[in-house]
């Protein structure tokens, strides 16, 4: 495991704000999260119920990205930047279910996430699974421990689930991502979840914007929405692969006796760096 600094002392969690991973937590139905995680989350349901869905298609979105990039696409290695809580199929369970010596990096600022790590760090002997500390704002950090688990000369898949929209500039984070992908080389991957409000209804838009003002204000890490157009600037330079930018609850979706999922208020997509 990768060394972080501070980590045979106890992590400061700080449990009088509401964290995104600990509430995201909550919404998929786990258990690691404080009062006032689920308190956030329950009043953040009250005022837009589609927020549960939006966990869950996000979530499902992750498997179907990875087993993709794992299988058709040939994938060995995984830059997971936001991880979260574990929960069900995570990015190495996943992707060493489909090619048992994949390498998967995880990283997040949470310092819960690292109580954690040593559970999600149970990989496939042919593998590697490693946790790094660290913010999406320092990408050079976490590159620098990344190559030391990874093979930066050879293809990476760069997971970007539900983080970009915690950086309120769009040319920062943008710059951000830009930075990731410049340091991987070609067939490199990158997979991304936006929050938007550009898919769903005038009523639907509007709670959802209430619900992340209400957020906004209570939380350490603000929410900022972005439109399609914005959201498909992370994509500059790469080859989107099919069906392009849509609702998490759309792309390549399985069979389901159920019809045709509805939208909801998050984009995703996949892009080859070629």
């Amino acid at each position: 495991m990768t060394d972080v600094p501070g980590q045979n002392t106890p992590p400061t969690i700080d449990t009088t704000k509401p964290h995104s991973a600990r509430v995201w937590n909550y919404f998929l139905g786990g258990k690691d999260h404080y009062d006032v995680d689920r308190a956030m989350g329950e009043q953040a349901k009250q005022m837009f119920p589609g927020i549960v869905d939006i966990a869950r298609a996000d979530r499902a979105f992750l498997g179907r990205a990875v087993r993709h990039l794992a299988g058709e696409a040939g994938m060995r290695q995984f830059l997971d930047i936001g991880t979260g809580l574990p929960t069900m199929d995570n990015t190495h369970e996943v992707a060493q279910r489909v090619a048992p010596d994949s390498r998967v990096v995880y990283v997040d600022n949470d310092p819960l996430v690292l109580v954690h790590a040593r559970a999600l760090l149970v990989g496939t002997p042919e593998g590697k699974t490693d946790y790094i500390q660290a913010d999406l704002r320092d990408p050079d950090v976490i590159l620098k421990k990344a190559a030391e688990t990874l093979d930066l000369t050879r293809p990476v898949a760069i997971m970007l689930l539900g983080i970009l929209h915690f950086v309120p500039d769009l040319d920062y984070v943008h710059g951000i991502v830009k930075r990731l992908l410049d340091a991987v080389p070609s067939g490199s991957h990158l997979a991304l979840t936006h929050a938007t409000s550009d898919l769903v209804d005038a009523a639907a838009a509007q709670a959802n914007e209430e619900a992340q003002s209400e957020w906004n204000r209570r939380a350490a890490d603000t929410i900022t929405s972005r439109t399609r157009e914005e959201i498909m600037r992370f994509f500059d330079g790469l080859e989107l692969v099919e069906p392009g930018l849509v609702s998490m609850s759309r792309w390549r979706v399985e069979a389901t006796p159920f019809g045709e999922p509805a939208d909801v208020a998050g984009y995703c997509g996949v892009g080859r760096k070629p």
